[in-house]
């Protein structure tokens, strides 16, 4: 089984498991290869590649489940994999609301229409990466004088297949790309401390890169614009979310709205589909089918056909995020939201998450806000899934009659989520991607800043 793709080991783990006598089982594969290049202060520090393949096998007997991986494919070895696979599964415990999806539910179409592959990147020379990570550093150390060290700058690329195949007689699989370009440089303040700021972009592919030397240019302008930053006094301000800041908001908001949330009661949306909870502003949408994206798929975790969804709309929760499982757990209906390792059971979770943009350009929103708190980076993981309480280290720039009047650090905001939501108003125009999420600029319309 040496040259076997993806697909015909999830395919032969499938057969094998129905041979063993398995009621219902699915198979997930993985075949890639990674590389890392990296650079510091122009010279190569870091040379990685590696492949690796892994396959994941469920097997369902009477509610029963197991779930075993392995990345040893030597035939008698993988056949015996798959016997104690089976026999693990007749010896758990049994759960009612395990089973794999309904036929129906399962994907038909192809992968070709979503762009996850870019030969370009399957072909990219380690010296091409070299490059790359030189001219991003070198960029972000010659854009200011104040600039006086790096942590580096790194490209990443994976290149893989993906292939998923169960009992059902669903078998499909696709392949797939992405590349990474980050760096990091430190400026030094006045008084000898530094300030550190990094800059990323992550695509399916090398077209949508964004260019080295602007990624450098980017990471150094924002250390460079926190000298001098200051402590600020406790007060109730609007807060202001730059788009990568906004991305990491909605991102905790998502991870409150899945069925797993649900069932485990861990999210303060329990109980509340259909109610308005956020500001009209609020349009808060996953979106698997977007070409090109981090999180494209033609299906998800357990081969179910992938499909857009609003978690909100103008506010009004619509409902969460299912896989099989937490559909039946909730009584609904999976959104085909699975998301799945070789070694775990599915769990959903969002796939593309888009907060829609507004109409008001960034500019706009700053130069409307009389006094207030711009946040350019989170710190600290302070949020409570379970009541929406949120408490974040952040830094960024405080506002003063509409205009930036200085940088900001060791501060602080609190609020809950809910009333966070509730309060945006307003929503910029300036949507920006980051790897599997995209916002814009936010503005919510008071929360607590205080010092640290």
């Amino acid at each position: 089984m040496a040259d076997a793709t993806p697909l015909d080991l999830a395919a032969r783990a499938v057969a094998l498991a129905q041979t063993q006598g398995a009621e219902q089982c699915d198979a997930i594969a993985f075949a890639h290869t990674e590389a890392t290049v990296s650079v510091r202060l122009g010279e190569i520090e870091k040379l990685i590649e590696a492949g690796s393949s892994s396959l994941g096998l469920r097997v369902i007997d009477g509610g029963r489940t197991a779930v075993c991986s392995t990345s040893d494919f030597a035939p008698a070895t993988f056949e015996q994999f798959v016997a104690d696979t089976v026999e693990l599964a007749r010896i758990s415990a049994p759960d009612e609301h395990a089973g794999l999806p309904e036929r129906e539910l399962l994907a038909t179409a192809g992968a070709e229409a979503l762009r996850l592959y870019d030969e370009r990147i399957d072909n990219l020379s380690t010296e091409e990466k070299i490059v790359m990570a030189r001219d991003c550093e070198a960029a972000a150390l010659a854009h200011d004088p104040r600039i006086t060290n790096s942590e580096g700058a790194s490209v990443s690329t994976r290149v893989g297949e993906l292939a998923l195949a169960n009992s059902e007689g669903f078998a499909a699989g696709y392949p797939a790309t992405s590349v990474s370009l980050m760096t990091e440089v430190l400026a030094d303040d006045a008084d000898g401390k530094k300030r550190n700021a990094y800059w990323f972009s992550s695509e399916r592919s090398l077209r949508g890169l964004m260019e080295p030397a602007t990624l450098g240019r980017i990471a150094a302008q924002r250390a460079v614009d926190q000298l001098g930053a200051r402590k600020v006094e406790t007060k109730r301000v609007p807060v202001i979310f730059e788009p990568m800041m906004a991305a990491q908001l909605v991102g905790d908001v998502a991870r409150c709205a899945t069925g797993g949330a649900l069932y485990r009661g861990a999210t303060f949306l329990a109980g509340k589909v259909g109610q308005q909870i956020g500001s009209t502003g609020v349009t808060l949408v996953d979106d698997p089918t977007e070409p090109g994206r981090a999180g494209s798929r033609p299906f998800d975790g357990e081969g179910v056909a992938s499909a857009r969804h609003t978690l909100f709309e103008k506010g009004r929760f619509e409902g969460f995020l299912f896989d099989c499982y937490t559909a039946r757990r909730a009584d609904a209906r999976t959104t085909g939201s699975a998301q799945r390792g070789v070694a775990s059971l599915p769990e959903p979770g969002a796939a593309n998450l888009v907060l829609a943009p507004g109409p008001t350009p960034a500019e706009e929103i700053v130069a409307g806000t009389s006094e207030g708190l711009l946040v350019t980076a989170l710190m600290g993981f302070g949020f409570n899934p379970t009541t929406g309480d949120y408490s974040r280290g952040v830094a960024g720039f405080w506002i003063e009659n509409g205009a930036i009047a200085y940088p900001v650090a060791e501060a602080n905001i609190s609020g809950n989520v809910a009333e966070m939501l509730a309060q945006v108003d307003a929503v910029g125009s300036d949507l920006t991607w980051f790897g599997a999420t995209a916002a814009p600029t936010v503005r919510i319309a008071e929360m607590t800043v205080s010092g640290t």
